[in-house]
């Protein structure tokens, strides 16, 4: 069927023959379309205009999930990217520890980082950037409670030796 004018058609057309439109069958498109394995498919969301040039680096992530998951924001907008262990940040022992370069080329370098920026943004909801939420709040509330148990055992342990000098005396 002509997906133009509604014309029905056999499968061996390729043109309609009342309008000229080219003819599509459905069913062989869709077989030809499916990916091969997920490389494949990944390959596919990978716009040609952000592919050119030498990898530049364009964020750091504390560790692999974290740089996973913005190379799957990158990914989405058909930025390529590739993820490598920063410099000076091996940990042989555990592999999925330690800091992680992610890598663009430079055609896409200022798309991710505009994308990772808003990310960024939208992850933080006071309005205040990440590291200077984690480095207040709950770590003040933390000193205060930890000064608060050295000055309790240490009065604790003034009670039990002064109760101990008076029963033996």
């Amino acid at each position: 069927m002509c997906p133009h004018c509604g014309t029905a058609h056999p499968s061996v057309e390729r043109f309609c023959a009342a309008c000229a439109m080219p003819l599509v069958v459905a069913g062989d498109a869709a077989v030809a379309e499916a990916p091969e394995n997920e490389a494949h498919a990944r390959a596919r969301k990978i716009k040609p205009e952000y592919a050119r040039g030498d990898l530049v680096r364009v964020a750091g992530g504390r560790n692999q999930p974290e740089a996973e998951l913005m190379q799957g924001f990158l990914l989405e907008e058909g930025i390529p990217s590739l993820l490598r262990r920063s410099a000076a940040f091996d940990v042989p022992d555990f592999l999925a520890a330690g800091h992680r370069d992610v890598l663009v080329p430079e055609s896409g370098a200022q798309a991710a980082r505009e994308l990772l920026s808003e990310a960024e943004q939208a992850a933080a909801p006071t309005g205040r950037p990440r590291a200077e939420q984690t480095t207040r709040g709950p770590a003040t509330g933390h000193a205060a409670r930890l000064t608060a148990a050295i000055a309790g055992g240490g009065l604790a342990t003034a009670l039990v030796a002064w109760l101990l000098a008076r029963a033996g005396s």
